[in-house]
């Protein structure tokens, strides 16, 4: 059956929306395989193009599909599926197939908060998605985002250091890391939660895909929060399908001066809710998710690691800011200017102490049990997440805690690909 599935839902020139109508008309992908055309001219809207492109009874395009599924161990699940989310479901133009990498999430008995924005985002952008995927995880929320470099990508690594269950909505097949920087998160995605397209295997990042795929983002979730969005971002498109799917609109207050901020302030002059915690958000959702939902402090120390920093994702411009008049003579600099040249504030949320070791008999009173367990398998030296979970034998949710706090005091450092070294000697 899941042959039809795929012949259906990859014919070229059959819209989404006759796709709809000929299900409606008759019942499965199979029959409409199988249809005479005099059938097919009694379905509501099916133009000429379509009903040619319908005769096609080709299905190698099909199985060459199944047979990468199977090879990329990717899951495949049909609207007609009792657990394909009613959320989605429900909303304008669902997609009929989705591949899905890693385990699908229970959306519907979730509370479920969408991060969205800017792919060239500055350093407080950037911090501030970090912070609030971690406070939205850690309050007891599921994250979804896009996955794409910059705001997407760091709310997710801020959900996934809370422990939260996360889902990635993806415009390309599955099979393929885009960018191609991303692919550390998408393991760290597929493992903790799912990778989810409506693409099959194969389908490059094409720019028309993205907009198609936001509908399906808001419409997993209960709300959409925008942390920092262009006049023109595809942020915006996501918001806009929220509003139309009935969904929440939150955003994040930005800097005036700089053009990133621009689309997400527009949208809370035009009513969207402010939010600078994830408990601004969270609260919204209690009655619905009593035993889940619970306020907890924390992720305000969080730090951006080299590969997340703004250097490294193409920071934003500032709008209408004029340069600095060029001279020819240097100015000395001041001890309080050499400090702030060492630490950019832009960086750090929390400007702790920075030390290159730390003495471990001080702090050991200080550390919980899973703490001294993780503080002790790094002893031995640099770690992948993995190899500390094995190692400890704890649940992942309570290592990555763990390592968040650790992190959070200076305990240990975050290197690029989830390895992790102790700073206590």
């Amino acid at each position: 059956m899941i042959r039809y599935w795929i012949w259906l839902t990859t014919l070229r020139g059959v819209s989404l929306k006759s796709q709809r109508n000929l299900l409606r008309y008759f019942d499965t992908p199979e029959d409409i395989f199988l249809a005479a055309r005099e059938a097919l001219d009694r379905v509501e809207g099916l133009g000429s193009r379509e009903k040619e492109a319908l005769g096609s009874h080709d299905l190698r395009k099909a199985l060459a599909i199944l047979e990468d599924c199977r090879k990329e161990g990717i899951h495949i699940l049909t609207w007609q599926d009792a657990v394909y989310p009613e959320r989605l479901k429900n909303i304008d133009a669902p997609p009929l197939v989705l591949y899905y990498k890693g385990k699908l999430l229970s959306f519907d008995t979730l509370p479920v908060i969408t991060v969205v924005g800017s792919r060239k985002a500055s350093g407080y952008g950037l911090m501030t998605a970090k912070r609030l995927g971690y406070q939205l995880g850690n309050c007891g929320a599921a994250v979804v985002s896009g996955a794409a470099k910059g705001i997407d990508s760091l709310a997710l690594e801020g959900a996934l250091s809370a422990g939260a269950p996360v889902a990635a909505v993806l415009g390309n097949g599955l099979d393929i890391v885009y960018p191609a920087e991303a692919r550390a998160l998408y393991q760290d995605i597929a493992r903790y939660g799912c990778l989810i397209s409506e693409y099959p295997p194969g389908t490059p990042p094409l720019g028309s895909n993205f907009p198609r795929r936001n509908r399906i983002m808001s419409g997993l979730a209960l709300g959409v929060l925008v942390v920092e969005a262009a006049r023109k971002s595809g942020s915006l498109i996501t918001a806009d399908y929220a509003l139309e799917q009935g969904r929440d609109v939150y955003a994040v207050p930005g800097n005036i001066g700089l053009a990133a901020s621009e689309g997400s302030n527009d949208l809370l002059r035009e009513g969207a809710q402010l939010a600078t915690s994830g408990w601004d958000i969270l609260q919204n959702y209690v009655h619905q998710f009593p035993e889940l939902l619970k306020k907890r402090p924390g992720g305000t120390s969080m730090t951006l690691s080299p590969r997340e920093t703004p250097q490294s994702m193409q920071v934003a411009s500032p709008v209408n800011v004029p340069k600095p008049a060029k001279t020819s003579e240097k100015p000395a600099k001041s001890a309080e200017t050499v400090k702030k040249t060492e630490a950019p504030e832009e960086n750090r949320i929390d400007n702790g102490e920075n030390r290159h070791y730390i003495d471990l008999q001080n702090v050991i009173t200080e550390l919980t049990p899973d703490q001294k367990l993780i503080v002790d398998v790094l002893a031995k030296g640099q770690r992948h997440v993995d190899d500390i979970i094995a190692e400890t034998a704890l649940p992942p949710a309570r290592v990555l805690s763990a390592l968040t706090l650790l992190e959070v005091y200076g305990y240990v450092t975050q290197q690029p690909g989830k390895r992790f070294d102790s700073n206590l000697r």
